[in-house]
């Protein structure tokens, strides 16, 4: 288990995890992280919220009742979010008057933090390109020549982020992460 910064819990193990952020203004949210199939999680009948928090909770059996209340006594509708990422590395041939940005061009997991920031970047760069380049096929490849090393660099330290949170050897490993951080 571990405390980051001054309002985050995290405890993991190898295929899950509980998350757990306090905001500002007092609320506290959390997620459940498992490494299950996107069948297993959609057979969780949330019709009723406490009987599938539950069920979520069970997987935590061996852990602390204090943090499994933040699965069981949540007042919170659950929501399911597959972590769903593109190769690392990724890349494309050119299509003639198209290109890709933010989350098309490099879909990845929230776990280098970088998602939102590289879709800004993606938008600032194409709209630079396209200003200072009145070809547009070539201010496209220009923009696609950065992309592709930006894009492949944050999603290689996502792959290894998410690898490092809920893989085998943790949750050493995300002690090892924050104390080289």
């Amino acid at each position: 288990m571990a405390a980051i910064g001054s309002g985050t819990l995290m405890a993991v193990a190898p295929g899950k995890g509980i998350i757990v952020h306090r905001y500002a203004d007092g609320r506290v949210l959390g997620y459940v992280a498992l490494n299950k199939p996107e069948e297993w999680m959609r057979s969780i009948d949330f019709g009723d919220p406490s009987a599938g928090l539950r069920q979520l909770a069970d997987e935590f059996a061996d852990w602390s009742q204090l943090l499994t209340a933040f699965v069981t006594q949540s007042v919170a509708e659950p929501w399911l979010r597959p972590i769903y990422a593109l190769p690392v590395g990724l890349t494309w041939d050119r299509v003639p008057g198209a290109t890709l940005v933010g989350d098309a061009a490099h879909l990845m997991s929230p776990f280098a933090g970088e998602g939102a920031n590289l879709a800004m970047y993606d938008g600032a760069d194409l709209a630079g390109m396209l200003v200072e380049q009145p070809d547009t096929e070539l201010a496209l490849t220009a923009y696609e020549a950065q992309l592709f090393p930006r894009s492949s660099d944050a999603a290689g330290r996502s792959a290894k982020n998410l690898k490092n949170f809920f893989g085998r050897e943790a949750p050493q490993s995300v002690v090892t992460l924050f104390d080289h951080s």
